[in-house]
């Protein structure tokens, strides 16, 4: 459902506070102004530097840059059988002033006898608590893929300049995700670029808007899962769900995975792999750049970012150290901000019908709310152990070959270590211009140095998780720090 469409259903109910969030402001007029004249209602506008603007006023010596007149002057637009609409751009500006609330709040309420419309439009929703109850939201949704081709092809106008097929789907799946403008501003520098619409130069510009954001990240790396030893089970499970999905059934699209494991397992390097494995872009999320300073700021910030990652579908979205995120959840010590976040993100989690897959990442169980990792908002919970010698072979082999180490080179002892440590090994070796036997002597391995609590973990994902080595439960031998056993149970064949 689009703008016009549930803007026109607001009217019609006589809806007198309107606020529309919106980052493309131009857009979002011209939307109001053609359901405007369809309807024959009457539309004004107001901004700070313009002032009021009319209908059927030309430029005027006087501009209307007060905005408690701006409120007022709506009145004179209003007609006996008539609707009148006063769109205010960037109004929350204007909100710390306890006048103008108190005049928006008089005149939403009076519009009601007069059909007089209030439209705030604003790119964040920062509503007053006086007028929370008197405001109806709505969002001015992000481009559909059927819109970014319509930009496309209006940009793309010489023949060759836009291909079809795979080209095309690649193109628009790169652009998702992207307002209007910059869509249309990545096309156009592809175009001057390389003569073509490209994917690679709109990923560029994708990742620059990210990182403007502060609210994503886009990880676009080389690694698939021959730079990943072991984690057969998992590798198998997230590729089968992800490539047999039927995108226009929703009722059948995968939610995500919840991966426990000791720190330096390889979580994080699975979830990067993952998306170059099934061609999704990964999107990585840190909570901690949600959290803002303003009263209002986190939660609203929360539902921005998960705005983008909906409009970016299909994506693979990382929560690395989940939490780490969410440890505030409980506590009133931050007035109860991670708790409404946390909210947010569950709702979200449970209910988007959004192609996305979530990788979420835990080092510490005993941290998260029960709640989080029930059915139907992961497809699994998997717990990756310290990896056997079977994955430890596979481990060493690849990173001898990264960092070009003989490989006749004996092994040290790696009893208990863990992907990230044979890889630290490899990297000082090349560092300290040492043998392997050498650099491991400054190596030691989390197992080690947090035995206990990796034992518990072990403990707590016995019969609980499955297994990311091989199908089914997991479950560890007793007495034995450096191989997992599962049972029989099947979870995907």
């Amino acid at each position: 459902m689009n703008l016009r469409h549930r803007l026109s259903e607001y009217v019609r109910a006589c809806f007198t506070g309107i606020w529309i969030e919106s980052h493309e402001h131009q857009d979002a007029l011209l939307e109001m102004a053609e359901l405007c004249h369809d309807e024959n209602w009457q539309l004004a506008r107001w901004d700070i530097e313009s002032g009021l603007k009319m209908p059927g006023q030309g430029e005027s010596e006087t501009v209307i840059n007060d905005p408690l007149l701006a409120i007022r002057s709506i009145n004179s637009l209003a007609t006996v059988d008539g609707t009148a609409i006063l769109v205010l751009e960037n109004f929350h500006r204007f909100l710390q002033s306890a006048e103008i609330v108190q005049a928006l709040a008089r005149q939403i309420i009076t519009g009601k006898q007069n059909r007089t419309i209030i439209v705030v439009l604003a790119p964040l929703v920062a509503i007053p608590i006086e007028l929370e109850k008197l405001f109806v939201v709505i969002e001015h949704e992000l481009p559909n893929r059927q819109q970014l081709e319509q930009i496309a092809r209006g940009v793309a106008t010489e023949t060759g300049e836009l291909t079809e097929g795979q080209d095309l789907e690649n193109v628009l799946s790169a652009a998702s995700g992207l307002t209007r403008m910059e869509a249309e501003n990545a096309f156009s520098l592809s175009l001057v670029r390389m003569g073509q619409i490209k994917a690679d130069t709109v990923w560029e510009l994708k990742t620059q808007n990210l990182k403007k954001s502060g609210l994503l990240s886009l990880y676009r790396g080389e690694e698939n899962f021959e730079s990943l030893g072991g984690l057969s089970a998992l590798k198998l499970f997230c590729k089968r769900i992800l490539q047999q999905t039927d995108r226009n059934d929703t009722r059948k699209r995968p939610r995500g995975v919840l991966l426990l494991s000791p720190p330096g397992c390889g979580k994080s390097q699975f979830c990067k792999s993952l998306g170059k494995e099934v061609g999704r872009p990964v999107l990585i999320l840190d909570i901690g750049n949600l959290m803002g300073s303003l009263v209002g700021q986190s939660e609203q910030r929360t539902r921005q970012a998960l705005q983008i990652i909906d409009a970016m579908e299909p994506c693979i979205v990382m929560i690395d150290e989940v939490e780490k995120a969410f440890s505030g959840v409980g506590t009133q010590g931050d007035s109860g901000v991670a708790a409404r976040m946390f909210g947010t993100f569950l709702s979200w989690l449970n209910d988007h019908t959004s192609d996305v897959f979530v990788v979420c990442t835990a080092n510490d169980v005993s941290k998260l709310p029960p709640e989080f990792g029930r059915s139907e908002r992961f497809d699994g919970v998997f717990f990756l152990d310290l990896p056997g010698r079977a994955e430890k072979n596979a481990i060493w082999s690849i990173y001898r070959d990264t960092f070009a180490i003989d490989a006749n080179q004996s092994q040290p002892d790696d009893t208990h270590w863990t992907g990230a440590e044979i890889r630290a090994c490899c990297r000082l070796s090349v560092l300290l211009n040492v043998a392997l036997s050498e650099a491991a002597r400054n190596v030691v391995p989390v197992a080690v140095t947090a035995a206990e609590s990796i034992e518990r973990l072990r403990t707590w994902a016995s019969g609980r998780c499955l297994s990311a080595e091989e199908t089914g439960l997991y479950q560890p031998i007793a007495n034995t720090s450096n191989r997992r056993r599962v049972s029989r149970e099947p979870s995907v064949n």
